[in-house]
């Protein structure tokens, strides 16, 4: 089952855009880039999990624990997300990761970490009406290295995560891949352009 994103099944609530994607992809840099660029017309929301790490929040491995972690980063990146639209329903939302990403994080795998936070894999897609997803730059023949200070991820962790990840948001019928690039640059140009497509369609839509 793919999720219907037309604007009769939205409804009222705001268009949202995910960028995810394996550690250093630049999703984060191009959700601050397109801010500056459009300004008022979209809302970043934030990516729990740098949020609670950077606070101090445990990092365990043992898997007991790493599974109340990121059952903890569902639900703060999924309240994160409805405080934002209620805020500000007539804006974009611009989502720095999304719901999905902790099925590839789960210890068990993705079907534990949906049926754990009491929600399915398809429910989490169609929280969502597009997905760009932002290749590793771990990919690259010339290193790895990620200007997030709370990712600790090595260059394989790194193209393994991209790999479920890419996975679990592929499904999503507007899922959009801006492929690892020598020239981080044109990497973001690539993936801004795309969101200003996505940001100028949604205006078209609403004025229609």
């Amino acid at each position: 089952m793919t999720p219907d994103t037309s604007a009769s099944v939205r409804g009222s609530r705001p268009f949202r855009v995910v960028l995810t994607g394996g550690p250093g992809g630049g999703k984060t840099t191009a959700a601050d880039l397109l801010h500056r660029e459009i300004g008022d017309r979209i809302v970043v929301v934030p990516e729990a999990a740098t949020m609670l790490f950077t606070g101090g929040f445990p990092r365990p491995v043992d898997p007991e624990a790493r599974r109340s972690v990121q059952a903890a980063i569902f639900h703060v990146q999924r309240n994160l997300e409805d405080i934002q639209a209620a805020r500000y329903p007539e804006r974009i939302l611009l989502c720095d990761r999304g719901t999905v990403d902790g099925g590839a994080y789960w210890p068990d795998g993705a079907d534990g970490f949906f049926t754990s936070v009491d929600t399915s894999h398809a429910a989490e897609l169609a929280r969502y009406d597009a997905v760009i997803f932002f290749e590793t730059a771990a990919l690259g023949a010339h290193g790895f290295e990620s200007e997030n200070p709370v990712r600790t991820e090595t260059q394989q962790q790194a193209v393994d995560l991209d790999a479920r990840l890419r996975d679990l948001w592929m499904p999503h019928p507007r899922f959009t891949v801006i492929p690892h690039a020598s020239s981080f640059f044109a990497k973001m140009t690539t993936g801004i352009r795309l969101l200003e497509s996505l940001v100028a369609e949604v205006a078209t839509e609403t004025a229609g």
